[in-house]
């Protein structure tokens, strides 16, 4: 039993660090009043171009910023359309996931299903040897850790900063912030492009930890989970490291279970992290959570003429 825990335990980050990655880079878009739901779109441009730059012999580290980039660059597509030209946040972060899974669907063809090296945990030493708790906090890779210290930085960024201050004001009342002399423009482009960022770097981490290879549709949803995340998480970064661990622990459980051997019927465990998600949602809903804790301003397009 002492075997199968520890197994399970390390391999939980592999799964819920794309979650984490993602859900931050949401909660911080959301916290500056921008509904994106884009984060699907986001890690498929990110895995694929983490896949391509490893294929060609880049590094693994520029594999990683590259993902960023390409994150980004599709993020900023969605924030001109919805922070300059105010388009629908709903229809525009649709049309970002359509835009970012079908461009990933033509571009990834000629590299699909080729292995390359990934990400190899680091060696800590002895650390790595606890019992239960080595292998998950100390048997992981760079990019697990550096995800930790992003999230670690968001939520002092939120909380512990006058930017983050204003950011946040941006997402409760944009007008009050506006006549303060904060730019709300340039502040929820900025959060847009911060939230592709960190679903690039999510979709890299699929790619270059998790398959190390660039598969067709490899986010399968995930980034819609993060949405949940983001709720479950009250849009806090801190609560969303526990919910990642939490998702990832369902998601990672299966291949668990397969490995020594158990018999489970493998579509219905397959389901479990998107019924958490919908469990989630509607526990959400039925105790309010989600309007108690929600940016005020959220999905409310900003025209400065609304200023009082």
């Amino acid at each position: 039993m002492t075997a199968f825990l520890t197994s399970w335990l390390a391999s939980v980050p592999t799964f819920a660090v794309p979650l984490l990655l993602a859900s931050v880079g949401l909660i911080l878009s959301e916290r500056a009043g921008i509904l994106s739901l884009g984060a699907e779109g986001y890690m498929a441009v990110g895995a694929m171009t983490a896949a391509i730059a490893a294929l060609s012999g880049l590094g693994l580290g520029v594999a990683a910023v590259a993902a960023v980039a390409a994150g980004a660059a599709l993020a900023l597509v969605f924030g001109i359309a919805v922070v300059v030209f105010r388009a629908d946040q709903i229809l525009a972060g649709l049309a970002a996931v359509a835009l970012g899974v079908g461009f990933t669907g033509v571009v990834g063809r000629s590299y699909l299903h080729k292995p390359f090296a990934g990400l190899a945990p680091l060696d800590l030493g002895r650390l790595a040897d606890i019992p239960l708790v080595g292998p998950l906090l100390f048997r992981q890779d760079l990019l697990a850790y550096v995800a930790i210290a992003l999230t670690v930085a968001a939520w002092g960024f939120l909380w512990r900063s006058r930017a983050g201050l204003a950011w946040r004001a941006v997402g409760e009342d944009p007008a009050t912030a506006d006549v303060a002399g904060v730019d709300v423009q340039a502040v929820q482009l900025a959060a847009v492009l911060v939230s592709g960022g960190f679903g690039g770097l999510a979709g890299a981490y699929l790619a270059l930890a998790g398959s190390e290879v660039w598969v067709d549709g490899m986010v399968a949803g995930r980034g819609w989970i993060a949405l949940a995340l983001v709720i479950f998480a009250r849009w806090d970064p801190a609560r969303a490291l526990l919910g990642a661990l939490v998702f990832g622990g369902v998601e990672a459980l299966l291949p668990r279970l397969m490995a020594i051997g158990v018999a489970v019927p493998v579509y219905l465990m397959s389901m479990l992290p998107y019924l958490l998600t919908i469990v989630v949602l509607v526990a959400a809903g039925a105790a309010r959570v989600r309007r108690l804790a929600e940016p005020a301003a959220l999905a409310r397009p900003y025209i400065r003429q609304d200023r009082r």
